[in-house]
């Protein structure tokens, strides 16, 4: 029976997996259907802490693995499909059948953006297509971007980019915002924020290198326009890897893992970290700081059971 088992090889899966193989716990980390996480989607990261050139996402996630690797650190590349409690720990079923037991389990399966599902926004991916303000905002300084979405996030982003930006354009497929009120009034209150209603993006136009703009369509009359822009950031929500946890786990209504504050579950033994768990942030560094979190008390669960 494994001691650790990481699920995830995004910054929190990696963080936590560091930790626990310098604990001598021999981690195993599994990668599950999206190896690396999130950061693997972006381009350059400036706000990770130590790199102040900037770093490539992929290369800081291919870092992070090697520095779990060079501690001890096991990887698998599988998905887990169940979960199920067994004596002296939990037993996970993989997609390739096999079955691992262990005594602990960190879930750092993180949270997938929802995307608009059209080929050409898979195509400019990470080359004016994103979904972090936060993250992207600054390459996009004295341009114009529009950003897709109705709720807090698309407000709270529009808002964000408006620090680089010289225009912001929300598009949104409904006649009124489905955000908090104190939201929608930073929004109109923004000189550089407009709003097109009754719309939706029906594919990200380009230069073959970047964005160029996006082509409409009214979801009224079906009238379809195009807009110039340079940036497009979707808003349109998250969607947690929680699926195999159901009746398991503790979840919020929008199917994010719930943990105390020392990233424990309500099952003994199971821990969570990143964006799997954290519905505010959404940060590098703040799911490595869970990472660490989750492993040490990974580490303090297990001593405790010996």
């Amino acid at each position: 029976m494994e001691k650790v088992v990481i699920l995830g090889t995004g910054i929190a899966g990696c963080t936590a997996a560091i930790y626990s193989a310098r604990a001598n716990l021999n981690p195993l980390i599994i990668s599950g259907p999206e190896d690396g996480g999130q950061l693997t989607l972006t381009t350059d990261v400036e706000n990770f802490p130590g790199f102040p050139e900037g770093v490539q996402g992929p290369a800081l996630v291919e870092m992070c693995k090697k520095q779990a690797e060079r501690f001890g650190t096991r990887f698998k590349v599988d998905i887990a499909t169940e979960c199920k409690k067994v004596k002296n720990g939990f037993e996970l079923i993989l997609m390739g059948g096999e079955k691992i037991q262990t005594k602990t389990l960190i879930v750092s399966t993180g949270a997938s953006a929802r995307w608009l599902g059209i080929p050409s926004e898979e195509k400019y991916k990470g080359r004016g297509v994103t979904t972090c303000a936060t993250c992207d905002g600054a390459f996009f300084k004295g341009k114009e971007v529009v950003v897709i979405g109705g709720g807090d996030s698309a407000m709270e982003e529009s808002n964000f980019l408006t620090k680089f930006a010289t225009k912001v354009t929300v598009i949104h497929r409904k006649d009124e915002f489905r955000a908090s009120k104190i939201m929608q009034d930073r929004f109109f209150k923004n000189p550089k924020c407009k709003v097109i209603w009754d719309s939706e993006v029906i594919e990200i136009l380009g230069d073959g290198k970047k964005v160029t703009g996006v082509k409409l369509k009214n979801t009224k009359n079906g009238k379809v326009s195009e807009l110039k822009t340079d940036g497009v950031f979707l808003a349109i929500g998250h969607v947690p890897n929680t699926s195999i946890f159901k009746g398991m786990l503790n979840m919020n209504e929008l199917g994010y893992l719930t943990t105390d504050r020392f990233m424990k579950t309500n099952i003994p033994g199971i821990f969570a970290a990143g964006d799997v768990q954290d519905t505010r942030y959404r940060q590098a560094i703040t799911a490595a700081g869970t990472g660490c979190q989750a492993a040490m008390e990974a580490e303090k669960y297990l001593a405790e059971q010996e």
